[in-house]
Order: structure tokens, then sequence, then C-alpha cells
């Protein structure tokens, strides 16, 4: 069974006129999570990755199985102020103000070599803070991976643009 009919779509969530991929079904089937992990550790495996950078939330998830399947480190990046130790952050726009990402000042060396990943692409404002971020601590961006991706919010576009390869495995019309 693809990956996409494992997706879940809640209309109208987390506000009228958006069409929520929702994940979690496709975590909790131990068969589709497995191919999901399996479709995003494949093409990067021989490749040098010191770490995998996850996006909370569920690029935690998604993130942490990855970096176990690698045998690297994880970084969590994560809202502001959630971090208990020294943090650096990169702010970002939404769509009705900014947000800031974070991720603890130790927590990536000079030349390291990271994966980003997340659940999900749409405008790509998470991801290029996050790229963004971890440059700024001296990482080097392998590529950035997601399990879906919606083109119309033209969010991959943006990130290639900032010379980052992205891997998708579905893609989903609309918002």
């Amino acid at each position: 069974m693809p990956l996409k009919s494992r997706i879940r779509t809640i209309p109208d969530y987390p506000k009228p006129g958006i069409m929520f991929r929702d994940i979690t079904t496709l975590l909790q089937d131990p068969f589709g999570f497995r191919k999901l992990i399996d479709d995003l550790v494949q093409p990067f495996t021989g490749n040098v990755i010191d770490a995998v950078a996850g996006i909370e939330a569920r690029g935690f998830i998604i993130g942490g199985a990855i970096a176990h399947q690698l045998s690297v480190g994880f970084i969590p990046v994560r809202k502001q102020g959630k971090l208990p130790f020294t943090t650096i952050g990169q702010e970002y726009e939404l769509e009705y103000g900014t947000d800031t990402v974070e991720i603890h000042t130790d927590a990536v060396t000079a030349g390291q070599k990271v994966l980003v990943v997340d659940d999900l692409i749409a405008t790509g404002g998470t991801a290029i803070a996050t790229v963004s971020l971890l440059r700024q601590a001296g990482a080097e961006i392998v590529g950035a991976s997601f399990v879906v991706d919606l083109p119309d919010l033209g969010g991959r576009k943006r990130l290639e643009a900032e010379d980052v390869s992205v891997l998708t495995l579905v893609e989903f019309e609309g918002e």
C-alpha cells in the first residue's frame, strides 16, 4: 500500500480552508512507518552525515528514527524557550507575525554535515530558518527530507533556492 494512502486528511484544521495532512495514521502503521524511514534513509546511505536535525515535533519522531538508522547523532530544533541549555535562535515569518527556532549552542560543531528532517514542507519558513540556524552554527547542510510536500505553497522551491537538496516522498495539491 502506498505511503500517501496511509496519510489522513482532516478538512478545515487548524482553520477553515486548510486540509491538514495528518501523518499519525502512517506512524501507527508498523509497515508504513518502516517503509517511511527506509525511503528517507536509502538516498543517504553511504553519504557522510554526522547528525540529523529534526524540527519540532513530528520531525523528532522521524528524524530520531533516521538518525538511529544512519548511526549518527540527533539535533532537536525547537520553538523558542523549550531547550534547557544556552541556545541560539533564528526568527522567521509566519502568516501573522513571527516565530523563532532554536538549538543548543553546543549542538553543532563547525563543518558537521547535517540532514534536516520534518514531516511536511509547506511555505518553507520553518525549514529555511532551521537551515539558516544550522549554518550560523557552522553546519554543512547535506539535504532536507520531508514526508509530505505541498508544492502549491512553494516551500520546496524556496529551500532549493537556498542551495539545499530536498527529498519528499508524497505530494498533496492545495493547502
